[in-house]
């Protein structure tokens, strides 16, 4: 790691400040039909050397809360109101007021993003070492050996043939040698954050292997703090400190890791994990969530998840809950939280057939 992102890491740990705080996030999406509620009110602190994983079904917020950090959002979205702060050192900015090169410079040199498919992100009639080189100049850096050199380093990280790959254009790289190049190329101006927006996806499982592997090795050996979204839990257990649940647009549920998939407080973080099948042994039935997410432009009163939760009461159907501090560190929005710890007491994670 550089010694200008370790003294960076070492002072957000020293001055106790988190580098990304989001505050009353809103996003909306404007249609012929009305407003997409696409993120509601999300206040989420992001700490220094972390990887927080953001869990849920499609549709529940998770990309475009993560375009909403980066400012990728289609000109149709609008946030408002909310802040997200980005903190580095003693600067702190508001990233949603940034404009031209102040933007340009927080968008990969602070915070970069790994997208959910590497083959529609690089350019297919430029080779991968001219894009590359795009990028850097773009950010300022004009030193075409310096790039190179940095970049074949990068390469290497990524137990790719550095040589090859510079000199191929996309499509003559297999799907897992993409997904390993543009995690490289997003680490070429040295970002303090990286977003990873579904890693794995359409990957075979010995490709989602390596490329686990690889984002631990991020975490361990170069201390990055990232947010990935998935929707496979099992990644999310293995590579993340902290798992936020998110649902109809907001947080229902912030965690440890151990909290979220050991001692889950809100009705749709366990219909989650009961979802997911085990290759532990045994036999347990998999128990699907009822129902279907909501209408993000006709959004019910009340608890957005209480058509589909069996814990749900009157008061669910009138009132949204906010968060809930539950434990050190665990947050839920659950009138009935403690049902859910019964529920989990009597009959354990898995319902057993």
């Amino acid at each position: 790691m550089s010694e200008s992102a370790l003294s960076w890491h070492e002072e957000t740990a020293r001055n106790g400040k988190a580098p990304l705080s989001l505050r009353n996030v809103y996003i909306n999406y404007r249609t012929r039909k009305g407003n997409v509620q696409a993120v509601r009110g999300v206040d989420l602190d992001l700490r220094a050397g972390e990887s927080l994983a953001l869990i849920g079904e499609s549709g529940s917020g998770k990309t475009t809360l993560a375009l909403a950090i980066i400012r990728l959002l289609v000109e149709t979205a609008k946030v408002e109101p909310g802040e997200i702060i980005y903190r580095r050192g003693d600067r702190e900015v508001d990233v949603l007021k940034l404009s031209g090169g102040d933007l340009r410079r927080f968008r990969w040199q602070d915070c970069a993003m790994v997208f959910q498919s590497a083959l529609n992100a690089f350019n297919p009639v430029l080779k991968i070492w001219d894009q590359v080189l795009d990028t850097a100049r773009a950010h300022g850096w004009t030193n075409r050996n310096e790039v190179r050199e940095r970049y074949l380093d990068l390469l290497r990280f990524v137990q790719l043939d550095p040589e090859r790959v510079i000199n191929s254009y996309p499509h003559e790289l297999s799907g897992g040698m993409r997904q390993r190049t543009l995690i490289a190329t997003s680490l070429l101006l040295d970002p303090q954050i990286l977003i990873l927006d579904e890693p794995t996806t359409a990957l075979d499982i010995l490709t989602q292997r390596t490329i686990i592997d690889l984002l631990r090795r991020l975490k361990e050996e170069l201390h990055i703090t990232m947010i990935f979204i998935s929707h496979d839990l099992a990644i999310a257990a293995e590579l993340a400190d902290r798992v936020a649940t998110m649902y109809a647009g907001a947080l229902v549920e912030v965690g440890s890791t151990e909290d979220i998939f050991y001692r889950p407080r809100h009705p749709y973080t366990l219909g989650l994990i009961r979802a997911v099948p085990t290759v532990m042994g045994g036999f347990e039935e998999l128990a699907s969530i009822p129902g279907s997410p909501p209408d993000l432009i006709n959004l019910p009163d009340g608890c957005k998840f209480h058509p589909r939760c069996p814990f749900a009461t009157e008061r669910c159907r009138k009132e949204e809950p906010g968060l809930e501090t539950v434990g050190p560190d665990h947050r839920t929005a659950c009138f009935h939280w403690q049902e859910v710890e019964k529920e989990i007491a009597r009959v354990g994670l898995r319902i057993k057939k």
